[in-house]
């Protein structure tokens, strides 16, 4: 079951014009909301991210949080399993094909839900492999806009390695990845790239700098050298979907040992008892 613009349906009765602003220029933004125990995580936070997006476009928002959060809920309650996660699609709507934006047309709203399915725990025993490329992607990433041909392109080129992801590196430091957030650990410290117009705000990005926080692991917030990536004693890879993964290999070379290292480990302890206190009503990071 699927919203589409007011209504709840199957997703095979869901039809949208090929006018839409949507399907003719990327025009509009998405959010992506993992669901634990039949409950959005960190639902403010994507909410916030949303406005962040829509703003970015200068897209009015069509509901308020709390019109939001009903719509969510009823779509998670129509879907089966305890775990999913919502794609959420807002477009400038339905216009004849024009560059400038049209005057007086509602915004296209689709929301679905899928499995959540999280990485195995043989991926997370052995890590991940990854490769790495120039980040050749326009300088708004920071909006999640739904026009994401270079990431698809990105993500590509990783699956054509059999890996799981690219590292992006602009201008001799590292970004992000195709279809997540990375961090870093060189000397024991958990390092991150700092938030700007080359990335997207990631949502598990914020939970994870909390938890080394809030459980005494060394960290900084600045921009990461290539050489430093490549010389780094671990890799840890984020996102909405995938959690906190390691990256063991960048490159067909091995990344610190080869292995999850301790950092990691710790993370994703703390990340798990985490998203079990959300589940039980209990957002604060300890």
């Amino acid at each position: 079951m699927i919203y589409l613009n007011g209504d709840f349906l199957r997703i095979e009765e869901a039809r949208i014009p090929v006018l839409d602003r949507g399907f003719i220029f990327g025009d509009g933004v998405y959010e992506v909301i993992p669901v634990y125990s039949r409950k959005p995580f960190r639902l403010s936070e994507h909410l916030r991210r949303l406005q962040y997006s829509l703003d970015g476009i200068r897209l009015q928002n069509p509901h308020s949080d709390s019109e939001w959060t009903h719509l969510l809920e009823q779509l998670v309650a129509l879907n089966e399993g305890e775990d999913q996660y919502i794609y959420l699609h807002i477009t400038r709507g339905v216009a004849r094909r024009d560059h400038a934006f049209p005057h007086g047309v509602a915004p296209t709203v689709f929301i679905m839900s899928n499995p959540l399915l999280t990485p195995p725990p043989g991926l997370l025993h052995t890590g991940a492999v990854a490769i790495s490329a120039n980040d050749n992607r326009w300088l708004r990433c920071d909006i999640k806009a739904i026009s994401l041909l270079p990431n698809v392109l990105l993500r590509q080129m990783a699956i054509d390695e059999d890996a799981l992801e690219t590292v992006l590196f602009r201008d001799g430091f590292m970004t992000e990845g195709a279809a997540s957030n990375i961090f870093v650990v060189r000397n024991g410290i958990l390092l991150a790239p700092p938030k700007n117009h080359l990335m997207l705000p990631g949502i598990t990005y914020d939970v994870v700098l909390e938890l080394a926080q809030a459980n005494g692991i060394p960290h900084e917030v600045r921009a990461i050298k290539e050489h430093e990536v490549r010389t780094a004693e671990e890799l840890l890879l984020t996102s909405s979907t995938k959690e906190i993964m390691p990256i063991t290999r960048l490159d067909n070379q091995p990344v610190g040992e080869g292995k999850p290292g301790r950092i990691f480990a710790l993370l994703y302890q703390f990340y798990q008892s985490y998203k079990q206190t959300t589940m039980r009503g209990n957002s604060s990071i300890s």
